[in-house]
Formats: structure tokens, C-alpha cells, sequence
């Protein structure tokens, strides 16, 4: 019968196992504050709105952030994404020069007024697909990279499945309407945070005000970048259909929250909502990240193996979103099993991790190991079984 040792610590101490060799937790770097009160979260006028924190992925509020709708402009984040992904995998340079064809140029709605026959370099569509919401920069870059945007629209489905953004479908590079292209907010919040997380340099180029092409100066059309100094992105969007629609984010002390609304009924009001939405997550709450992926937190007794120890820790480390002024109230449990055996392959589960926060379990997480452990030879095998026997019949 398998058996576990299970132990408690704070989270801002240290933890020692009984019946095991002696094991420091590290200290994270919490500092104590006062409690603070959490308010409802704000209603919104939108359709459908998320928010959460990119660190932790930890959603704050939402509302039909499952309800496919349809996206706009806000489908240009993907276009762009793409675009970035096949320069950094080196398939194609931003200085290249992409010939405009005429379906670009006669595409309708936002523009960046590139002109048909013209050759434009990869970074000047990029910013034009970002910064202007340019119909015709996305035709033309989706027929560069894929040959055409039917073409292209399949490719941005792969990624959009690889993404695991499971309720979107894209139909064409730009979000002119057209049936059954939809997608979600938790969709979009997903897109928002591979573009940030996947390529942080082109990411920069969300933040850039304006852009200045055939003569003509556009601004971003995200107020956002105007009213808070702490955005730095993403992206709007605005048919009949789908209303007005943001999705931007912001970083305050280290701290990266994502805000998402759609349907909405004004420029005025997309803005207003987002800033409702990051206010009251910024002001209410905080992320602390305790401890680091594969940072050890212990070490565990192996039976029959080349080594009698194996370091343990988190895949993923420890990140966490509370309401201000919880951190330090929380307490860990680790469980270890008591019986592991050789061999053993970075990455098995063998423990588990629950951090509570009074009675409640707020994070669960698999203790792993951290290191590779042979087995012993035919004479360790043999006599760490026997000493394993007898373990198992007095413990």
C-alpha cells in the first residue's frame, strides 16, 4: 500500500520533514500589509468582458466570457502574431518587400493606404496592421506569408487551436464580417497573452501612438494608450455587428493584468469600461510569485536507486493572485510518497502541493522531481527492497 508524508509550512518560512533528512523551503519575498476589502466587481456595459492577471492566469471577473461573438478588428491580433512568429522562426525578415496586390488595395474599411502594384516592407504592414487596423495591410501580409488569405485563415485556426483558444474560428486576416467567424473574450484574453508572452519586441509595437504612411498620419485608435500611462497595448475593433470592442493591457509594479470588452456601444465607452475593469484589479489586488519553476523545495528518500535522494519542486512555480494583504496568511501542505522507488525520470509526480488560505484550497499544484535517478545495481536493489519491506511493516 502506497503511503504518503505529508507536512505544513508557511509560506514565508521554512519547512522541516520529520523522518527525513532536514529540508529548507526557501523564503519568498512576501512583505506583510494590511487587509484589504474587496468590492464587487463593477458591472460593464459590454456585451461579454474578462479580466485577469498574465502572471497567474488568474481570470478576476468576467461575464459571457464563453459566448462566441463575433471579434472585428480584434482578429488582426492573430494576423499580426502570425506574422511575428514567422520572423522570429526566420521564414520571413521584416525588411522583405511584399507586393500589393488588388484585392488588398480595394479592400474597404480601415486602411493603411498602401497602393496596388507597390512593394511595402514587412515591419512597415506590421505596424500598419497594429496601428492603423489596416484592412489592406492584413490582405497583403496574409497572401505573403501563405499565398492567400483563404489559405491564411487555416493557418490562423492551427494557431488558434494550438493556443487552446476553443470557441474561435476565423474566416478571413482582418474581421470584416462574414459567417461563422467568431470568437470569444476568454479567447481574445489568450490571444493577448501569447502575443505579449511569445514575442515581447514586436509586442512593443502596440504601444506606438502613431504611424505616419503615403503621407498620411493615423493615430492608434486605443484611447487607452492616452488615459493610462500603465497600458501598452493591444488592440480595438468596431463593426455594426459586433459593437466596439478592446482588448488592452496593462503593468503596474510588476504586475500585468489583461482586460477584454466587447459589444459595446461607443469609442468613449470601450475605453471607459476597460479602465472600470483595470482599476478595480489593480487597486484591489496583487501577484506574488513565491517560489520559481524547478526551484527545490525538498528532497525525497528513493529506494533501489543509484542515488537515495531526489530533489522535489514545481514545474511551474508558484504565482499567485490575491486580494491585498492575503500573502502572508497562507500556509502550504506538501505530501510526499513515502515509497518511491527507481528509476525515476525528471518530471514524475510524486508528491503533491495544496496552499489554503484558512479552510480553503486556493492552489494545488504536482510535486516533481527534479532530477534523473538510476536504478542501483543488482546488490542495491536487492537489499534497499528488503529494507523497504520492512519499512512498509512499521511505518
Amino acid at each position: 500500500m502506497l503511503k504518503k508524508l505529508t507536512h505544513m509550512l508557511l509560506l514565508s518560512g521554512s519547512l522541516a520533514f520529520s523522518g527525513l533528512a532536514s529540508a529548507q523551503v526557501p523564503t519568498p519575498n512576501v512583505a506583510p500589509q494590511g487587509a484589504a476589502i474587496v468590492p464587487s466587481a463593477p458591472q460593464l456595459a459590454a456585451s461579454s468582458y474578462m479580466l485577469l492577471d498574465a502572471r497567474s492566469g488568474k481570470v478576476l471577473m468576467e461575464h459571457n466570457a464563453d459566448e462566441p461573438l463575433p471579434p472585428a478588428s480584434l482578429t488582426k491580433m492573430m494576423t499580426s502574431y502570425i506574422a511575428s512568429m514567422e520572423i522570429l522562426r526566420g521564414q520571413i525578415k521584416e525588411s522583405d518587400l511584399v507586393l500589393v496586390s488588388e484585392k488588398a488595395w480595394r479592400k474597404g474599411g480601415s486602411k493603411m493606404f498602401i497602393e496596388v502594384g507597390n512593394q511595402v516592407q514587412v515591419i512597415d504592414l506590421l505596424r500598419g496592421i497594429i496601428i492603423q487596423s489596416g484592412n489592406d495591410a492584413s490582405i497583403a501580409m496574409a497572401e505573403h506569408i501563405a499565398g492567400s488569405e483563404d489559405a491564411f485563415a487555416d493557418l490562423m485556426n492551427s494557431h488558434a487551436k494550438r493556443l487552446g483558444m476553443t470557441n474561435t474560428h476565423f474566416e478571413n486576416s482582418t474581421g470584416w464580417p462574414a459567417e461563422g467567424h467568431l470568437s470569444t473574450a476568454r479567447d481574445m484574453a489568450t490571444m493577448a497573452h501569447a502575443i505579449i508572452r511569445d514575442d515581447p519586441e514586436h509586442y512593443k509595437l502596440y504601444k506606438e501612438k502613431e504611424f505616419v504612411w503615403n503621407g498620411i498620419t493615423q493615430p492608434n485608435r486605443n484611447l487607452m494608450l492616452w488615459r493610462d500611462s500603465t497600458v501598452d497595448g493591444l488592440k480595438t475593433g468596431h463593426t455594426e455587428e459586433a459593437g466596439y470592442c478592446l482588448v488592452a493591457s496593462a503593468e503596474r509594479e510588476g504586475m500585468r493584468l489583461i482586460s477584454v470588452v466587447m459589444g459595446t456601444t461607443s469609442e468613449q465607452a470601450r475605453a471607459a469600461e476597460t479602465q472600470k475593469m483595470l482599476t478595480w484589479g489593480f487597486r484591489f489586488f496583487e501577484t506574488k510569485s513565491f517560489y520559481e519553476a524547478g526551484q527545490v523545495l525538498s528532497q525525497a528518500r528513493v529506494w533501489a536507486g543509484a542515488e537515495n535522494q531526489v530533489a522535489l519542486g514545481l514545474t511551474d512555480g508558484l504565482v499567485m493572485t490575491l486580494p491585498k494583504g492575503q500573502a502572508e496568511k497562507l500556509e502550504a501542505g506538501i505530501t510526499i510518497d513515502s515509497s518511491i522507488k527507481a528509476p525515476i525520470a525528471v518530471g514524475d509526480v510524486l508528491g503533491q502541493v495544496e496552499v489554503r488560505l484558512g479552510d480553503e484550497i486556493v492552489h494545488s499544484a504536482p510535486l516533481v522531481a527534479l532530477a534523473n535517478v538510476e536504478q542501483a545495481g543488482i546488490f542495491g536493489r536487492l537489499w534497499d527492497n528488503l529494507r523497504l519491506f520492512f519499512y512498509g511493516l512499521f511505518n
